[in-house]
């Protein structure tokens, strides 16, 4: 499910997740190129400010917000968020609204980039089917949040209406492997989160900043799985990462990375090695980070039931070769035992044991004594726990060697062990058993679940105790 983002078809992304858009000069100016996230336009390589015409049309459209579940966005390009645009400090910029004559209400756009009133939305008040131009000069560096600001703003921003404009420094960033836009918003609907059909907006909970859903780009999934993110092993990711709100502030982390470089608010001002970094809602950060070894790394707002409950969850894929020194995966899994990993000796508890009078007798107490002692480990089944303990059902441990069966229940076991082709690697404590329950319990599992059947008396279980 990729929700709203499969709006658009006129971009169309290589590997990488670079955009093929054309950006043809006209006359001495230039068109912006515009893409649909998580695609970000590539860098600037002119070293001269130009004039740069920016064209965005604006879509009511219905979309998927989860599973099953329909909401009707408004968006900036036709996706949430909306079209990330790119140009350099110094452009002079000729802003072209367009808003669609389907479309139900008049919107505007205030770019936080643009010194002046209302950040261009004073300017660019657009009725359905008008197309509204203003101009402005990007002063200031920096990467900055877009958002429609017609009454009720909150409302237009909670639909979705917002996106994010990258003001590069005269000199450009430092290269990087791979650029992704990534966005969160927070969403209101009439029904509950997962409620099927088509949910309206909700005024009241959007009031109480009650969310339903806090998503990456515009959806819940729309960074997993065939939409996730990309890269190989020694690349360096740079995301530009926004929060449209309209009311949560996200505490953006990606799970195994340590952002190498974070721009603070995405100003000037860098800080490193971060773990987790704060984007205040209209606020935006760009971190950095070189991944090392594959595997898949998940972007989360560390406000962490959002991100396993409303859908504030993404994912990037690497691809690449392993470094067991940066990172070893599993090595060995054991029960902890907090009394220490050696044999541990139980105090005696079978001193007054009943005396069977037959094999069949001890089959029966034996059942007592293992479910007594036993089953919390190799299960009421004899099925074991996978990776943990044995099976002593159909066990080919049990076969042919009794003694050494013995001996285990008398004096304990410890490292590693190999039961019908598996590997483990545990301890089993001494249980303190009384030559009689040693017997019983042995001639329960041996007639048990599959096992070869047989009797284990106490002379047997006492000649091996001498030993």
């Amino acid at each position: 499910m990729r929700g709203i983002r499969g709006w658009i078809g006129v971009v169309v992304l290589c590997a990488g997740m670079l955009p093929i858009v054309a950006g043809a000069k006209v006359s001495g100016e230039e068109r912006a190129v515009l893409t649909s996230p998580p695609a970000v336009p590539p860098p600037i390589a002119r070293k001269h400010a130009t004039k740069l015409i920016v064209e965005l049309e604006v879509r009511e459209r219905v979309g998927q917000i989860s599973d099953g579940v329909e909401y009707t966005f408004w968006t900036f390009g036709g996706t949430v968020p909306g079209s990330f645009i790119r140009v350099r400090t110094g452009d002079e910029i000729e802003f072209h609204l367009r808003n669609h004559p389907d479309n139900k209400v008049p919107h505007n756009i205030d770019l936080h980039a643009v010194t002046g009133p209302g950040g261009g939305a004073t300017s660019s008040f657009t009725p359905p089917g008008h197309e509204t131009v203003f101009s402005f000069k990007a002063l200031n560096p920096g990467l900055y949040v877009y958002h429609c600001a017609t009454a009720p703003v909150g409302m237009h921003i909670a639909n979705g209406m917002y996106g994010l404009i990258l003001v590069e420094p005269e000199g450009g960033f430092p290269a990087v492997d791979r650029e992704y836009y990534v966005m969160q918003g927070d969403f209101y609907t009439r029904g509950g989160n997962g409620d099927p059909g088509l949910q309206p907006f909700s005024m009241e909970k959007a009031l109480r900043e009650d969310a339903d859903y806090v998503v990456f780009n515009g959806s819940v999934g729309s960074l997993t799985e065939g939409g996730a993110l990309q890269a190989r092993v020694g690349e360096r990711v740079r995301l530009y990462v926004g929060n449209g709100g309209p009311n949560l502030v996200s505490s953006f982390h990606v799970i195994g990375e340590i952002f190498d470089t974070v721009y603070v608010e995405a100003g000037d001002a860098e800080n490193h090695n971060v773990q987790t970094t704060l984007v205040p809602a209209g606020g935006a950060a760009i971190v950095e980070f070189v991944v090392d070894v594959p595997g898949t790394f998940i972007l989360v707002d560390h406000s962490i039931f959002r991100a396993f409950n409303k859908g504030a969850l993404g994912m990037m894929k690497v691809s690449g070769p392993e470094d067991k020194v940066v990172y070893s995966g599993k090595q060995d899994q054991r029960i902890y035992l907090p009394e220490g990993g050696a044999v541990q000796k139980m105090p005696g508890r079978g001193a007054n044991a009943p005396k069977a009078e037959s094999a069949a007798e001890r089959v029966a107490m034996g059942k007592v004594v293992y479910e007594t002692n036993c089953v919390a480990c190799h299960q009421a089944d004899g099925a074991g726990i996978p990776g943990a303990f044995p099976p002593v059902a159909k066990s080919d441990f049990l076969e042919g060697d009794i003694d050494r069966t013995i001996d285990v229940v008398l004096n304990g076991l410890e490292g590693p062990l190999t039961v019908n082709g598996v590997s483990y690697n545990n301890v089993m404590p001494s249980l303190g058993l009384s030559d009689e329950q040693v017997a019983n319990v042995l001639s329960y599992v041996m007639n048990s679940w599959g096992n070869p059947g047989g009797d284990v008396t106490p002379e047997q279980v006492a000649k091996r105790r001498k030993k």
